[in-house]
């Protein structure tokens, strides 16, 4: 009986968008966190007869015919690439992009990250860099006897030093932007990195060229919408059930059949 086998790919399926669900709600105050979707389609069809096929001498045809599914499957979880809300923290060292971009990670391997989670942090050396220590590829060097920092949105970045006027430019922030933003694979930590899908990055200046600009002092909050998420919880449970009940039927239908005498 096929439908014990289309039911479980059912549940399997709800399954797998609770987890996507749980997961949002539990990065809903994850700076710079992009909110995912699971996208589903369905699976084969069992042609019994096909729409158009004869179904007599004279040339007669089936108008619909008869295709019995197979079931449901995962086709992608996606991110949805929406503006998160800007929130201020009027900390030097936080920066928020307003628009398309990421900034650029040096990661231990070599490889570049991207992220678009701009909380950081200075280390001994002076270097900014993400709260897991890795610099940021601009490799911005603050001074030790700088008394503050300020970066303009077009990513230029000032020290002031006492007894000097004017600010001290020591580095320029570079955006990296992508054809396909939803091609970047997640390493976790608030990265990302670039795959045959995303295309390579384009790097430029902030508010060059479609990329976002930069604001100093503030951070891009979750994307997740807490009341979504608990309505899209709601239907996935009452899917679940549903297929489980379908299971249940067909198995008391086995059972009818079994007990046949």
């Amino acid at each position: 009986m096929r439908a014990l086998k289309i039911a479980a790919t059912g549940m399997d399926a709800q399954q797998m968008r609770v987890e996507v669900i749980s997961n949002n709600i539990a990065n809903m105050s994850t700076t710079g966190y992009k909110s995912r979707r699971a996208d589903f389609a369905d699976l084969h069809y069992q042609q019994t007869a096909s729409p158009g096929a004869l179904s007599s001498r004279t040339g007669t045809t089936l108008a619909t015919g008869v295709q019995l599914g197979l079931g449901v499957r995962a086709a992608s979880v996606s991110m949805l690439l929406e503006q998160g809300s800007i929130e201020r923290t009027s900390q030097d060292f936080d920066f928020a992009l307003e628009g398309n971009g990421f900034f650029q990670i040096e990661l231990p391997s070599g490889e570049t990250g991207y992220t678009r989670d701009g909380s950081f942090k200075l280390n001994g050396e002076g270097l900014l860099v993400t709260s897991e220590g890795f610099a940021i590829a601009d490799q911005i060097t603050v001074p030790e006897d700088a008394r503050r920092i300020s970066a303009n949105a077009d990513g230029e970045v000032y020290a002031y030093f006492d007894g000097e006027p004017g600010g001290r430019l020591i580095g320029s922030l570079t955006i990296a932007g992508f054809t396909n933003e939803k091609g970047l694979e997640a390493m976790g930590d608030n990265l990302f990195r670039e795959t045959g899908a995303s295309g390579p990055p384009l790097i430029g200046e902030p508010g060059r060229d479609g990329l976002a600009r930069v604001r100093q002092g503030y951070l891009e909050q979750s994307t997740v919408d807490v009341v979504t998420e608990i309505a899209d919880l709601i239907e996935a449970q009452r899917g679940y059930e549903m297929n489980s009940k379908v299971i249940s039927a067909a198995d008391q239908m086995l059972g009818a059949t079994v007990q046949i005498r």
